[in-house]
């Protein structure tokens, strides 16, 4: 009985409090402030085996109130350490981790397919000319042999900016600036937007996007020109494509021709998508008219060539199968990131 009295006299719960609150706040690790835990709240220790014995209300609330200290000091220096580690993690770099990721975005399905087009023909040693969306007339129809009663000269199906000056219905004006600006052989490419006063439908929209190709050679023959659209279509639909030509007629060329290829999903058997024709039809062309040499000052005697064009929204809409027409100029995410 004396000995628990001895006991419970010697510990003063102000200054136990004081010196465990002072180690606490010293603690320079989680490690160190889990031996002071046990040392000040563990099952052995004082001021445990003190409240085990406490007789008396007044002691028995100092110790109690002494005990609160130490565990709420314990909770704040064990706060004060995780939040200097994770500082502390924070500010290392570690080279072997992977990266963040960055959500990227990606090219519009046109202008992937237009890249597509460009590094076609580019490895078939032509140019790539950029012609201007706003052209003249001349430009546009007089100099291409487009006779001035033509159905599509007229305003409801052109976008005039005024009687000289239009928004160009096709890639054929670049053309005859390049044959303006250079001498044969000339071999190139035009690609870019061209309009029309269409109206909007899932087949058709007032702005889309051509394809034009020019070849101007001694003794360039249609054979060349088949051979031409048969490696370009293998290029771009893949497989041992096939190419077909119908007689036709454009005041550009002459004679003209419009070309079929063999359908890329079902190879010339029949499918939905060639509406069970095994054909697609592609696009337009044909050998220069001698009419347009002459306008840009080559000699149709001594030079021949063959045009063709076709568009490069009809090529995506066919070979990826797609519905309708709209769907390009919607910037519906959920459609663009398909692609």
């Amino acid at each position: 009985m004396e000995d628990r009295q001895g006991r419970l006299a010697a510990v003063d719960a102000e200054a136990l409090q004081a010196a465990a609150v002072a180690a606490i706040g010293a603690a320079a690790s989680e490690e160190e402030l889990e031996e002071l835990r046990v040392r000040y709240l563990g099952r052995k220790s004082e001021l445990k085996l003190a409240l085990r014995e406490v007789r008396d209300r007044e002691t028995g609330m100092a110790l109690n109130a002494a005990r609160a200290a130490v565990e709420e000091a314990l909770a704040a220096r064990a706060g004060e350490l995780a939040a200097a580690g994770a500082a502390t993690a924070g500010d290392g770099f570690d080279p072997t981790l992977p990266g963040t990721h960055v959500p990227r975005g990606s090219l519009h399905l046109i202008t992937q397919l237009r890249r597509r087009i460009e590094d076609i023909f580019v490895g078939m040693g032509y140019q790539v000319y950029d012609g201007r969306e706003v052209e003249t007339v001349w430009h546009n129809y007089d100099a291409l042999n487009q006779p001035e009663a033509h159905p599509s000269r007229d305003p409801q199906d052109t976008f005039y900016l005024d009687d000289d000056t239009l928004l160009r219905t096709h890639t054929s004006p670049s053309q005859i600036r390049a044959m303006l600006e250079q001498e044969p052989p000339l071999y190139l490419v035009s690609l870019g937007r061209t309009y029309r006063r269409d109206a909007l439908d899932a087949t058709h929209t007032p702005v889309f996007h051509q394809v034009e190709a020019l070849a101007v050679d001694r003794g360039i023959t249609l054979a060349d020109l088949r051979g031409t659209v048969e490696t370009f279509a293998r290029a771009i639909f893949g497989g041992d494509r096939r190419v077909r030509m119908r007689t036709s007629f454009f005041p550009f060329t002459e004679p003209s021709v419009e070309f079929d290829v063999t359908c890329y999903l079902c190879d010339g058997v029949g499918c939905p998508v060639c509406k069970h024709s095994g054909w697609i039809e592609m696009g337009g062309a044909g050998e220069v008219d001698p009419n347009v040499f002459e306008s840009v000052g080559y000699d149709p005697e001594e030079w021949t060539g063959f045009a063709f064009g076709l568009g490069i929204d009809r090529i995506a809409f066919l070979r990826h199968g797609l519905p309708d027409l709209r769907l390009f100029w919607e910037n519906d995410i959920r459609f663009l990131e398909q692609f």
